[in-house]
């Protein structure tokens, strides 16, 4: 089997899905030939960039492999203007490139001009006119050296993200033009949202052979007629650690988890998707570090769980790693030990994201968070004194807030600002198949058959246009939380963010 990560992504660390699929396909005596297609096209654009005529795009066409360098170089991380301008620079590459595609391309986004992902008659396109793709010079060529050396039956797709699915087609359009024997199969985070669509109808029927929603492990092998044994299989990172990633050594992702251990949330797709929840034994999941620790070298770690369990973060307290990591961890108890966060820093703790959400304790009891705002202020404290950095999502525009209760999250961001490192903030979106859909007025948020949220009369007449003037006019306007915007890393975001600020006295300003 050929398991294939298609563009394009965050190309910062490897795919873990990729590590994971193969490992299992291999623990149960099936070879597996694995590509990340997304860091590969990538490279494949630098190297065909060509100079342009305006001051900037020169600068950075003639610096492209300083500012590539640059991003492998932890000392650039320590230089904040170094940072961002060879940021800039390498997404100024990828912006001309797009442009003769009708596209708008970046280092986090592939958006076409004329075709929305949104759409099955737009992706069912890209598949026709698969030559048109900006990656089909380099696609073509490599998927032909792949299937030649893998002689596979079967090539999967990993499709997590809007912006992959049009260039996922393209390249499932070119299969099909030149390889029709060849079994196509498509799974990842996207597609266990299509499937999860009220009354789905699949509108890929005889383009794609096989659909799969939640883990791939057992799917794929039930299709190569093989029960699935272990539930656990270590991922295998050795053919990937040598690419060519932006950032400043490998970075190792790493699962203790699959789902979510609260799954109460509003609105929240673990519930509505009905994804379950599975564990790894801490005790696993350490093993399994370390010896992928040895391995690999990695200069971070990052924990994919949705919320790193009590019982894991412990684990990692009483055997520390002697390697940075980061991850979610839910805002609880064990978090409002000063103690055991001092502990957590010693066991290499960089910095956690933490699901916030909002300032007003009305709003997280109507979305079922399980926080409280005492509990939340003592565990920002709590991370601050023991030297961890904070990564705090806030979401605005949810059923149950209106202005009054948005202020409130700015006065508690404000009180608390000494003690978040970083922010992150988002305008509501009503997921299509959530559970609260019944009890709000809907309509269509986008125009198209795949689309993934739904537009919702807002109950308290806080509409999404009122909601961005607020935090536009008002909320980044307040001089204590935009000196914390000012710190997150453009594009990468919170996959740079432990390496720009692994201390929270460090400013990104």
């Amino acid at each position: 089997m050929l398991i294939v990560h298609p563009p394009l992504t965050k190309p910062c660390e490897p795919p873990a899905a990729l590590a994971y699929l193969s490992a299992s396909l291999a623990a149960h005596g099936h070879s597996c030939t694995i590509c990340d297609m997304n860091i590969e096209g990538l490279h494949y654009l630098f190297d065909m960039a060509v100079p342009a005529e305006d001051t900037w795009s020169k600068r950075a066409f003639k610096h492209l492999k300083q500012n590539i360098t640059a991003l492998q170089t932890r000392e650039t991380f320590n230089n904040v203007d170094r940072y961002r301008r060879a940021v800039a620079d390498i997404n100024r590459i990828l912006e001309m490139a797009g442009k003769g595609f009708g596209l708008q391309l970046s280092l986090a986004n592939y958006q076409d001009n004329g075709r929305s992902p949104l759409k099955s008659c737009d992706l069912l396109l890209a598949g026709n006119d698969y030559a048109a793709n900006i990656f089909f010079p380099y696609f073509s060529n490599r998927l032909e050296d792949l299937l030649e050396t893998d002689n596979s039956r079967y090539l999967g797709f990993s499709l997590n993200y809007l912006s992959q699915a049009l260039c996922t087609f393209a390249m499932i359009g070119y299969l099909r033009a030149y390889h029709p024997e060849v079994k196509i199969i498509v799974g990842g985070g996207l597609v266990t949202t299509w499937l999860s669509r009220p009354k789905w109808n699949n509108p890929f029927a005889g383009l794609i052979d096989h659909l799969i929603g939640g883990r791939g492990e057992g799917p794929l092998l039930a299709l190569l007629g093989t029960q699935q044994r272990a539930a656990h299989v270590r991922p295998v990172y050795d053919r990937l650690k040598d690419n060519y990633y932006l950032s400043p050594g490998f970075i190792l992702p790493y699962s203790s988890s699959f789902g979510c251990f609260w799954k109460k949330c509003s609105f929240c797709p673990e519930t509505s998707e009905d994804n379950p929840y599975q564990h790894v034994v801490p005790k696993t999941t350490i093993a399994d570090l370390q010896a992928l620790t040895a391995a690999t070298s990695p200069a971070l770690i990052h924990l994919l769980d949705n919320a790193v369990s009590p019982a894991t973060l412990k684990a990692l307290t009483n055997e520390p790693l002697k390697v940075p990591w980061y991850g979610f961890a839910r805002i609880d108890t064990l978090l409002a030990d000063l103690e055991f966060c001092h502990r957590l820093k010693d066991s290499g703790c960089s910095m956690l994201k933490l699901g916030l959400e909002s300032g007003d304790q009305s709003v997280l009891n109507s979305m079922h968070k399980g926080i409280n705002l005492e509990l939340a202020a003592k565990v920002l404290e709590n991370l601050h004194d023991a030297g961890i950095a904070t990564y705090v999502y806030l979401l605005f525009g949810t059923p149950a807030e209106n202005r009054q209760e948005a202020e409130r999250t700015l006065d508690f961001v404000e009180t608390y600002h000494q003690a978040i490192s970083f922010l992150n903030l988002a305008i509501f979106n009503l997921p299509i198949s959530s559970l609260e859909v019944s009890s709000l007025e809907v309509a269509e948020f986008y125009e198209g058959d795949l689309s993934i949220y739904r537009s919702f009369t807002h109950p308290k007449g806080w509409n999404r246009g009122e909601v961005r003037r607020f935090l536009d006019s008002t909320f980044k306007r307040s001089g204590k939380i935009s000196s914390i915007l000012r710190q997150d890393p453009p594009f990468f975001t919170s996959n740079h963010a432990p390496f720009m600020k692994n201390r929270p006295e460090t400013c990104f300003s």
